[in-house]
């Protein structure tokens, strides 16, 4: 990594002094074991560029306000779809605020590509974008190793999530042999390697997601999403389907081929046991969510552990309860069902908004995942 440039909605915070110094001098073992834990740094978010295959890289990072310096957090990396940007996912996903209440950092990178619109990015997916790109998964890897070389990062504990494009970007990520993620998690995007056409039938390409290691998987799915369909087809770069990727992550992880299903009236849960290392891979598979990220107000029910009463969360929470247990344990089954107008769309994407919105009641029945809104 060459020399780089930080910049901060803060102003002269000890981080930008550390920060900018280790940068210009280069790291070395020393400074970058200095700089890495004992270094306090104002809360809050943050832009950053750095250098990476010799192309100028962008992103966000978040701090939490219990940030010290001196214990090693958690880091969870936060990938934007197709004509997007960092802030505008971390406003999908509110992954700063899931940050602030449970003391880790954030990231999130901008893909190397130009969106549609102004001010967003695509990014350049291994094996499947036409379009001439950077090489994504060098500045993914240099973007790791900053946060571990100039925050007090635990290494144990790197998570990833992307939505759409940047869930797709993601998982040919880890196919590709990268085991920077502990755990991944995945909104209307999940892949499990290049589609190919075998006897009429769209399949991943086997050799093109090999990982270097099982890694826990989560996916959330929308029966109504039209951009990547869960029961497969859509664009060249989509192809097959949800539950085929699903199964061959299973297969990756050495899972039981079977899951443990609980079918709702508004959601399927799935779950494959008895992967390698500790490993899960999960699925909720939402009857009238489309291909926007969930919306607060679709609810997930965690099974109690110990003294812990059963809680009711959104989905990015329910993914980091899944991060941080490795998986967990879940509780499904039936939900009340929706009707939702095709035609209805969300906020603007300077908001976070992407997809469609219906409004509707519901009943609680103890059961997960209960729909209780906006999807």
């Amino acid at each position: 990594m060459t020399s780089s440039t930080v910049s901060h909605r803060a102003r002269a915070s000890v981080f930008a002094r550390a920060v900018a110094g280790l940068f210009l001098f280069g790291f070395s073992a020393v400074a970058a074991e200095a700089a890495s834990c004992g270094t306090a740094i104002q809360p809050g978010q943050h832009n950053l560029t750095f250098q990476s295959g010799g192309v100028e890289r962008e992103a966000v990072y978040v701090i939490p306000s219990t940030y010290s310096g001196k214990k090693k957090v958690p880091l969870v990396l936060d990938f934007h779809g197709s004509n997007s940007n960092p802030t505008v996912q971390l406003k999908r996903s509110h992954w700063e605020e899931v940050a602030e209440r449970e003391g880790f950092v954030v990231m999130a990178l901008a893909g190397s590509l130009k969106g549609e619109l102004p001010g967003t990015h695509a990014w350049n997916v291994p094996g499947v974008t036409v379009g001439e790109g950077a090489d994504e998964s060098v500045a993914i890897r240099d973007a790791v190793k900053l946060a571990k070389d100039t925050l007090c990062i635990d290494a144990t504990k790197v998570y990833a999530s992307g939505y759409s494009g940047g869930g797709r970007m993601l998982s040919q990520y880890i196919c590709n042999g990268f085991g920077d993620f502990a755990a991944a998690g995945f909104v209307m995007g999940l892949r499990a390697g290049t589609p190919v056409e075998e006897n009429g039938v769209w399949l991943p390409r086997r050799e093109s997601c090999q990982p270097s290691r099982p890694v826990s998987i989560i996916a959330f799915s929308g029966m109504k999403d039209h951009v990547n369909p869960f029961d497969g087809g859509g664009k060249a770069y989509w192809r097959y389907g949800g539950e085929v990727a699903l199964n061959r992550w299973a297969e990756l992880n050495g899972c039981n081929t079977r899951p443990q299903t609980e079918t709702g009236s508004s959601a399927d849960v799935s779950r494959y046991i008895g992967c390698r290392a500790g490993t899960s891979v999960m699925s909720y598979v939402i009857a009238n969510a489309d291909h926007a990220w969930p919306a607060r107000s679709v609810l997930f029910q965690l099974a109690s552990a110990g003294d812990e009463t059963i809680r009711e969360v959104d989905a990015t929470d329910r993914m980091w309860d899944f991060f941080r247990t490795s998986g967990g344990d879940l509780m499904a089954g039936n939900t009340v069902g929706a009707s939702c107008a095709d035609g209805q769309t969300t906020a603007s994407i300077e908001n976070g908004g992407q997809g469609k919105t219906c409004k509707q009641s519901s009943t609680h029945d103890n059961s997960v995942p209960v729909v209780s809104g906006d999807l």
